[in-house]
């Protein structure tokens, strides 16, 4: 499983920002596929996720409202639209993959690399 994260850049606050998530290697139909941020001296920390079949999604209660996760099964991409964004959101952010049931918030089995997200006040 290769999953290849992008879309990261610097934004103000109240912007909007889109990530993308480039999966491939197998077929992703019982995943679930999930976004992690970490901020500097901060743990990561769940962001939200999606079922790669039927597009159930769960957030983190910090974006709710804000953040949207969605997939294109037929481009094999998962994305991360960011709206409303605030200085709080700046974070390296993480897309990955696990066959486990339901919509986990950790454990996930498979991980791309990160892309930065800076939101200037």
């Amino acid at each position: 499983v290769q999953l290849q994260a992008s879309g990261g850049g610097l934004v103000q606050a109240g912007g909007s920002l889109r990530l993308s998530c480039a999966a491939s290697g197998r077929t992703f139909s019982s995943y679930a596929m999930g976004w992690f941020r970490q901020a500097p001296g901060k743990e990561r920390e769940f962001v939200a996720a999606i079922r790669w079949s039927g597009g159930y999604q769960v957030y983190a209660d910090s974006v709710k409202g804000r953040f949207t996760i969605s997939r294109d099964i037929v481009k094999n991409m998962v994305y991360l639209q960011m709206n409303s964004l605030k200085p709080e959101d700046t974070a390296v952010y993480y897309c990955a993959a696990t066959p486990r049931t339901g919509l986990p918030r950790g454990e996930y089995d498979y991980w791309g690399q990160g892309t930065q997200v800076t939101v200037s006040s």
